[in-house]
């Protein structure tokens, strides 16, 4: 049987994603969650935190819980998953794939990876659409080396970025943060006029040493922020 916590987790985060709770709706009490699932105030409190350490719901003393609104900050230092993000906000999330081929990388892509010019990669372009809404525009390249069974797969169901968290554990992560005035290719796909300030997220993973991915995703500036928390050296934080 699935651990209880892990019921109780799954069985409020669902009908939070699927609209059936809304932002501001309240979370039943710690004592009614307690005898819906016949379970200890403990495990009722650890599920309450993790879902509020998500964001997906905000803890108030004596008022009891509600659903967060859905966050438009973006955050540095987190893996992102579109589909994720769309359930969250209740949105209607779509991709395009773009361009797919294996191919060489040049010296440029070597160069940010740490490979050497000539290994073949995956490469795939994709549009991400929320409400039909151009959301991002991401040219993302993956290691075949590492994951050799992306080169069959036809990503019908779930974008790359999405496809990769699910599939393969990454331990090590880069992201590079870039302000860059879009071109006339990136204001087109991105229903942008050429000029408009955008904010780049360069993100490359390794697992175990070994070089997965690296994405380059373009928002368009007037509609995101990004934002990172930190700790001092010393504190947990790694410098």
């Amino acid at each position: 049987m699935k651990h209880i916590y892990q019921r109780i987790r799954d069985d409020i985060e669902a009908r939070i994603m699927s609209g059936e709770w809304p932002p501001g709706h309240r979370v039943p009490f710690e004592h009614e969650l307690m005898a819906e699932y016949g379970c200890s105030r403990m495990t009722v409190n650890k599920v309450l935190s993790t879902l509020a350490a998500n964001g997906l719901i905000l803890r108030r003393r004596r008022a009891g819980s509600v659903v967060a609104e859905p966050s438009t900050e973006r955050a540095v230092l987190e893996i992102q998953d579109f589909a994720l993000e769309a359930a969250r906000a209740g949105s209607a999330y779509r991709f395009q794939i773009l361009r797919r081929a294996i191919e060489p990388i040049d010296s440029a892509a070597a160069q940010r990876t740490g490979q050497p010019a000539g290994t073949e990669m995956l490469s795939i372009t994709t549009l991400h659409l929320m409400n039909d809404v151009p959301e991002a525009f991401e040219q993302r390249l993956i290691h075949l080396d590492t994951v050799p069974e992306a080169a069959e797969e036809p990503f019908d169901d779930l974008p790359p970025g999405t496809w990769l968290l699910r599939r393969v554990p990454w331990t090590d992560a880069e992201h590079i943060v870039r302000a860059v005035s879009a071109d006339s290719a990136l204001a087109k796909r991105l229903h942008i006029e050429t000029g408009a300030a955008c904010l780049v997220l360069e993100r490359r993973t390794w697992q175990a040493g070994s070089f997965v991915t690296e994405a380059r995703i373009a928002y368009p500036g007037d509609r995101h922020h990004l934002v990172g928390r930190f700790s001092p050296v010393g504190q947990g934080a790694v410098a």
